[in-house]
């Protein structure tokens, strides 16, 4: 997790990620192969044949391009993906080139009465490496060179913190899940550009033309102090979204999946949500397509939380699918 956690895997570049977690299949699987977009496509022999099974989870997170440099040195950046600007005021990012800075903007006093009521966004915001001048800056760092948040990983106990939980604990569960044997061959695709609107997804969906397809990924809690929605909670398990932006989930599959979870013993929830994943974009091909969610404090930030329990009984889930899938199909 912490390796997952801390590589350099924005949206279009995750090329650290990739090269990280095809080690850690490579004796897992019985063939990679990486398609023209940069999706990771493992092979997973069973013992049957006929049925095209994936499991889905991102590789990429959420983050920066430099879009502009000032005269006075600063650097302005447009967000890749969806990114809440108003988390990233003084917030530490790193370019891919290994250049450090904070995210700053006007200070507070000098602002004016509608400036300081106005939601930041992020036209206010601006990068500062400690330039002098606009040619300093050039030196270091390159128009449409890509940043990301310079966080820590850290073991918390029971949870852990760090950026990049969403893709971290969907890859963690999955690549743990290779480690079984199950009944028919199946695909665990590891997708890029996942938080720029499943784009990987697109690709790989129409090439493996699956019957059936779990998507796995993260989305944000709902148990924040002072939020009172019902939703995701951070130390619940793994919840089955019926339901979300995309995708409704084939209900039978869903409801037996369910069925089977809670007779196994796996914490498991049934959701409706909002958030994104990759499951409508699979579904267009034809493929039964199931959601599973991991729950994920303060997603698609500088810094999460999540549980460790609830990336266990993800895996968990994976597993329960990829034996009893086969049955259903």
């Amino acid at each position: 997790m912490k390796r997952l956690s801390e590589n350099f895997g924005v949206s279009g570049a995750e090329d650290d990620v990739r090269r990280l977690i095809i080690d850690e299949i490579k004796d897992k699987t019985d063939e990679i192969t990486v398609d023209t977009m940069g999706n990771v496509i493992a092979l997973k022999k069973g013992k049957k044949r006929g049925k095209t099974i994936a499991v889905t989870a991102p590789m990429d997170e959420v983050g920066l391009i430099i879009s502009e440099i000032t005269d006075k040195g600063y650097l302005k950046f447009k967000p890749v993906g969806g990114i809440d600007a108003r988390k990233l005021v003084s917030k530490r990012v790193v370019t891919r080139g290994g250049v450090k800075g904070v995210i700053g903007m006007k200070a507070v006093h000098l602002r004016t009465k509608s400036e300081r009521e106005t939601v930041t966004k992020t036209k206010d915001l601006f990068i500062d490496i400690g330039a002098k001048d606009k040619a300093d800056a050039e030196k270091r760092v390159r128009l449409g060179e890509y940043a990301m948040f310079d966080t820590s990983f850290a073991d918390l106990g029971g949870r852990v913190k760090g950026k990049a939980l969403e893709r971290s604990a969907a890859c963690m569960a999955l690549m743990n899940a290779l480690g079984g044997e199950y009944p028919y061959d199946f695909y665990a695709v590891f997708i890029v550009q996942h938080e720029v609107g499943s784009r990987g997804a697109a690709a790989v969906s129409h090439k493996l033309n699956a019957d059936a397809v779990l998507t796995v990924t993260a989305a944000d809690t709902t148990d924040a102090y002072g939020c009172e929605t019902r939703g995701l909670k951070l130390g619940e398990g793994v919840t089955v979204s019926l339901r979300d932006a995309r995708v409704i989930s084939d209900r039978s599959l869903a409801e037996k999946l369910l069925d089977a979870a809670n007779e196994s013993g796996i914490r498991v929830n049934r959701g409706v949500t909002s958030d994104l994943t990759d499951g409508g974009t699979a579904q267009l091909t034809d493929a039964r397509v199931v959601s599973a969610l991991i729950p994920c404090r303060y997603a698609r930030s500088p810094v999460s939380i999540a549980d460790k329990g609830d990336i266990e009984e993800t895996e968990k889930f994976i597993r329960l699918y990829l034996n009893k899938i086969g049955e259903s199909i």
